[in-house]
Parts: C-alpha cells; sequence; structure tokens
C-alpha cells in the first residue's frame, strides 16, 4: 500500500508514534538522538595535522589491515545512493544557465531542488542537445535535427559512465572513477576508484577541451548553483600492511601495522591533484590548512570539495577537505550537506557534514552532526526555513545483510544481486527497524525535533519534502505512505496515512495539492506485477487519497526510477516515464501520461529504433525532453524526435 498522510487515529497510535515527546526522553520505541558533534577544529599545521590523522587511522587498524578493508590499502565506508519545497517547473529546473531568448521553451534535468544543478547525461538550452552517451559527448542542433559535434571521450578511465554540468556554452564532464589500479576506496554501493577525471569543454565552436582536473579521490557527487559547480571526491589513505608469517598473533600484526600507520608520511592521507591546461600539468596538494575536521573521525577517509566556476578555468578550485566519511550529497542554493553511514556493532547512524557554498568562492566547512539510522538517497534530507529535515530508518543490532526486494512475478529465478530477489548491502526488513524524521539545526547540526515509528518493520521506497510537509513511502507487504507536518520544527508529527497495494520509488509535486507517485505495482504475495503511477491528492494532510492510477502489466522495473529519467512538463500535464524491465520484450520504450485534475490517462507508448551501436548497445529510452512543440526520447542509439500531441516521430538522430 501507499501512504500518503498518517493520521493519529487512536490512543495506540498516539503512544506508538509519540509526535510530541516528554522533554528530555527520547520518543518511545525508538532509538535516542545522538548529540551533534559540532567541533570546528582546524588544523594549523602539516605537523598537527599528520599526528592527528596518525593517531586516529591507527585506532582503526586491526590484524588484517584498516577495519572493514583488506591488506594492501585503506578501505572506508560509505553510501552513495543517487539519487525533491513547492512544485518544480519544468523549465526553471534546468542545470544549464545560458539559454538564448531565442529558444523555445524546453524542459532541463529534473532536480530536487529548483535552481540546483544536478548531473545527467543529456541537458538542453532549447537550441542545442548535448549528450553522453557510450563514452561520446555529442552536440545536436535541434532545428536542425542532426549531429553538429562530437568529442570522444573513451581515452579517459570511468568515460562509460561520465555525466555532465551545463552552462551557456560551457560543460562540465565529470568521469567516472578510475579502478585501472593502485589504491581503492570502497563507497557502498559506489566503488570510489583510484582517482577522478573532470574535464572543462568548450561548445561555442567544435567541442575542445579547455582544462582537466584530476583527483586523487573516487567522485562521489555534484552540485551546481548558476555556474559555481561543486565537485564532491572522496579518498583513503594509501598504506600498504605487508601479510606477516602465518605463525604471527593477531596481536602481533595488529602491533605491525599501527607501527606503519605511525611512520606513514602526510602523503598518504594529502589529497592531491593535477590541473592540464594549454600551459602545461601543475601538481598540488589541499593545504594542510585547508583541511578541518569533526569532533569524532576515523581517519581513514578524507571528503574534498572543489569548486568550479564554469565560465573561467580550472586553475583554482580552491579545495577544501574534511577527515571525515560520506558519499550521499545534498545541496540546496546556499548549503551542501554530504551524510556518511557509521556502522557500530549495535547499530548504525548518519554522520552530516554541512558546507556554506552562499558564495561562489572557497565554500565554508560549518561542521558535523549525527543522526541515529541511515538514509535512503539524497532525497531524505531537505533544508528549509533555516532547518534540515533529514529521515533515516533505524536497525538496531545492523551490521550488513540482505534486503529482501519485491520480486517480478514471472521474473528469472537469479537475480543480479545474486539471489532470488534478494540484494545484498542493506539491512533485512521485517524485523524491529523504524523509520524516523529528525529536525536539525543548520547552524550547529543539533537535533531539535524527532518523530519516529514509521514503517515499523519496513524498508523506505521514496521520500519527498514540499515547503513544511515530508513524505514518506515504506513497503514490506502493503505501502504506507506517510505526510509528516513540520511547520513547528521542535515538534514535528505525522498528519495521515493512506495504504494501499504496491508502492511509490519516486514522488514529484503537482499543482493544486497533488503528487504523483512512480513505482511498482505488487499483487497479495508482495509480487511486483508491473509499472504503477499513481496520482494523489493531498490537499487535506490529514485524508489523503488516491484519485487515479495507471498499471502496465508484466513490465516491471528490477531498479527504482532514476528522478534524472522522470519528465513532467506542466504546459500540457504531461508526464513521461520510461519503462525498464527483466524482460527484453517489455523494456526500452516510454509510457506517455496526460495527468488531469482527477484522473489519469495513459497517450501511448514511444519507442526509439533499436539500433546496436559500435562499441555499446540499446540500452532503450533512458531520457526525455521537450523542445518547443516536440518530445525528445534518448537512448544508447540516438534522439528521437515526436510530435507532442500526436507522439508521431518527427525526426531521428542516429548515434554513430
Amino acid at each position: 500500500g501507499t501512504a500518503v498522510v498518517l493520521a493519529v487515529r487512536d490512543s495506540n497510535s498516539a503512544q506508538r508514534l509519540n509526535t510530541h515527546p516528554t522533554p528530555g526522553k527520547p520518543p518511545v520505541g525508538t532509538s535516542t538522538p545522538a548529540p551533534a558533534n559540532m567541533a570546528l577544529v582546524a588544523y594549523t599545521s602539516c605537523d598537527s595535522l599528520l599526528a592527528g590523522l596518525r593517531g586516529h587511522t591507527a585506532a582503526q587498524v586491526g590484524p588484517y589491515g584498516l577495519a572493514g578493508g583488506s591488506m594492501g590499502y585503506g578501505v572506508a565506508s560509505g553510501a552513495a545512493l543517487r539519487g525533491p519545497v513547492a512544485a518544480i517547473p519544468a523549465s526553471a529546473a534546468a542545470n544549464g544557465a545560458g539559454s538564448a531568448t531565442s529558444a523555445p521553451d524546453h524542459s532541463g534535468t529534473n532536480v530536487q531542488e529548483v535552481g540546483v544543478g544536478e548531473p545527467d547525461v543529456v541537458e538542453t538550452d532549447g537550441r542545442r542537445i548535448v549528450s553522453i552517451s557510450n563514452a561520446v559527448l555529442r552536440i545536436v542542433d535541434v532545428p536542425e535535427h542532426k549531429i553538429t559535434g562530437t568529442l570522444d571521450l573513451s581515452m579517459y578511465a570511468g568515460a562509460q559512465s561520465a555525466e555532465l554540468l551545463m552552462s551557456g556554452s560551457r560543460v562540465l564532464v565529470l568521469l567516472g572513477n578510475d579502478y585501472s589500479g593502485g589504491p581503492v576506496v570502497y563507497a557502498y554501493p559506489r566503488m570510489s576508484g583510484t582517482g577522478s577525471t573532470f574535464l572543462l569543454v568548450d561548445i561555442a565552436g567544435p567541442a575542445r577541451v579547455l582544462d582537466t582536473l584530476h583527483t586523487s579521490g573516487g567522485y562521489v557527487d555534484a552540485r551546481m548553483v548558476g555556474h559555481t559547480a561543486r565537485l564532491v571526491v572522496q579518498s583513503g589513505p594509501q598504506l600498504s600492511f605487508p601479510m606477516l608469517p602465518d605463525r604471527s598473533t593477531n596481536e602481533q600484526r595488529t602491533a605491525r601495522n599501527r607501527s606503519i600507520v605511525s611512520h606513514a608520511p602526510l602523503s598518504a592521507w594529502q589529497p592531491t591533484f593535477s590541473v592540464t591546461s594549454a600551459g602545461g600539468a601543475t601538481e598540488q596538494s589541499v593545504p594542510c590548512t585547508s583541511v578541518r575536521h569533526p569532533a569524532h573521525y576515523t581517519g581513514t577517509s578524507m571528503l574534498t570539495v572543489f569548486t568550479v566556476d564554469l565560465t573561467g578555468d580550472l586553475q583554482d578550485t580552491e579545495p577544501i577537505s574534511v577527515a571525515a566519511d560520506g558519499a550521499t550529497v545534498y545541496a540546496s542554493a546556499t548549503s551542501l550537506y554530504v551524510a556518511g553511514p557509521q556502522y557500530g556493532a549495535r547499530s548504525a547512524a548518519t554522520q552530516l557534514h554541512r558546507f556554506d557554498i552562499s558564495g561562489s568562492g572557497k565554500p565554508r566547512y560549518v561542521g558535523s552532526g549525527r543522526v541515529p539510522g541511515t538514509l535512503l538517497n539524497s532525497y531524505s534530507m531537505s533544508e528549509y526555513a533555516d532547518t534540515l529535515r533529514v529521515v533515516t530508518t533505524h536497525w538496531p543490532g545492523y551490521f550488513g545483510g540482505p534486503v529482501p526486494m519485491p520480486m517480478p512475478v514471472d521474473a528469472p529465478t537469479t537475480s543480479a544481486a545474486g539471489g532470488s530477489g534478494v540484494m545484498s548491502g542493506a539491512p533485512t526488513s521485517g524485523g524491529s527497524n523504524d523509520t524516523s524524521v529528525y529536525t536539525l539545526d543548520p547552524k550547529t547540526l543539533a537535533v531539535e525535533g524527532h518523530v519516529g515509528g514509521l514503517g515499523r518493520g519496513e524498508q523506505v521506497h521514496a521520500v519527498r519534502f514540499l515547503g513544511p510537509l515530508g513524505y514518506v513511502v515504506t513497503f514490506r507487504s502493503v505501502d504506507p505512505l506517510y505526510v509528516v507536518d513540520l511547520h513547528d520544527p521542535a515538534h514535528p508529527r505525522t498528519a495521515g496515512e493512506l495504504t494501499i497495494t504496491g508502492y511509490s520509488d519516486y514522488l514529484h509535486p503537482l499543482p493544486d495539492g497533488r503528487l504523483l507517485g512512480v513505482g511498482q505495482n505488487v499483487d497479495s504475495a508482495s509480487r511486483v506485477t508491473g509499472l504503477q503511477v499513481s496520482l494523489f491528492d493531498v490537499t487535506n494532510p490529514a485524508e489523503p487519497t488516491r484519485l487515479a492510477r495507471v498499471t502496465r502489466a508484466h513490465s516491471p522495473s528490477e531498479t527504482p526510477i532514476d528522478p534524472h529519467a522522470f519528465l513532467y512538463w506542466p504546459a500540457t500535464s504531461l508526464a513521461v516515464v520510461p519503462i525498464d524491465s527483466w524482460d527484453p520484450a517489455q523494456s526500452g520504450a516510454a509510457i506517455a501520461i496526460h495527468v488531469g485534475a482527477h484522473d489519469l490517462s495513459v497517450l501511448g507508448i514511444v519507442r526509439n529504433p533499436a539500433v546496436t551501436t559500435t562499441g555499446g548497445y540499446n540500452s532503450g529510452i533512458s531520457r526525455t525532453l521537450v523542445i518547443g512543440d516536440q518530445l525528445w526520447t534518448m537512448s544508447s542509439s540516438g534522439l528521437q524526435a515526436d510530435d507532442i500531441a500526436s507522439l508521431q516521430r518527427e525526426a531521428w538522430v542516429a548515434f554513430r
């Protein structure tokens, strides 16, 4: 079922949710919020930096290297799920900021916060479409329906997973991580490699690389406000722990490893980067005085934030580092948050780090805080009205394990995760876990309020904050969608609940108090039976209703929808959802839906030509755009332009 608003319906519910806890006491049935760790500590010298990192890293060393790692290199943990308060106008959500006045109305990347750009594989300014597919950046002239420029990225490591940010005639290409060799930092589920590369590309004429930035840390995520991008990378210490003879005891091995840490040079931890331009290459390190640390840290991971002005160059990225772990990134127009899980022997928590990005220059590290439980993705965080809101799930006794995932009907018995519908790397549903919403003061990251008890024994599938309200979808056998009232940050409370079959993986705001949910329909045995798109009326938080739904049988998606793949075009009330399925015959298309005031109607199914490209394959439609009166759909084999009203094909631009 899908719960939109959770109302306290009786005294038992009130006790279970405890939305107004007694001062000084934790809410009933939930974990006690951890105090914020806001010591803003800057290293005054390289000697103090090295001493601090050596001491904290040594405390993490065991007989076989760093905790959770293996011999030969350092390992840091993270949780890099990627992954929306008012309705988001489609044209205002674009990453690009350089559209000409003559350009037709156009959609942009579907982003979490209006005005905060997110990396994606395609962007448009209405006159041209810039995309990355099969390690090639392409520029398509929209009126002419033809490719006018290309840039081969295959020479760079990580090109197959490259993304881009666009501002005017400048594109910042964010390449995936390099796994070619050397120390590796693991950040579940994204594996941060031995380094990352970023390209500043000019597309005013033939596409050309202006500058190249290579970092020692693995790329985590990026956000852009205006033409200023913030790049977050994570690095681990480059430490070698040689194997000792089998007759050595664990105590001897641990002592040897700690000795190695205590004699390691600063270069083992200090983030480095290089910039290559027409004038040559420069090698640099993050200055010791630009490294900060929270009150409690491990020394096994370093977060670095680089600042890139897309109208300038990469010569001065003004990096700032924090000795901390983190791999989930969220940003408002003025703050950048990086969150990382902290796993203990009995439970897990999330550490939050805030950077002030209100200016265009170097960000300012504000501090760190901590809340119990782990995040779903970046949508689990939201800054609004001088309050940070965070949704976490608390898993008592968790230190790793599988999550039962709903199995598609007639799906293969062995899933890509290596089991029968079980995805490893996250906690098991059905236990004593529950989900909470925390409110924090952004200036101190101290917990101000808390409401828990949502989705007992269930797994969170979607979170969306819209102004003073929060929406949380949990699922096990039915799907509750909770609405949380956050008007009073010190006393958040659940307002209502709607329980239906199926669940939503993504929630999108619509005008007039409506909400669109995109996810899966399930049967009575909790098996996925197909795609489900639901229209909710949430004008009254205490009495949400589902007005309509569209289902598509036998085409269930194996993974939650990427929000960047979703399109809503307000001018014609058009929603477009790519269909991703384990069944190739059902996959590779996009369903176009008209969103009425009280109903949903299918306009048609759009398919791109199934053309296999050299060095790649046809993955089906992955992105959709609106430019003027055309709906553009992108697959790995090309871009197709259809009439937005009739959905009839008008042009096909093949990627060759």
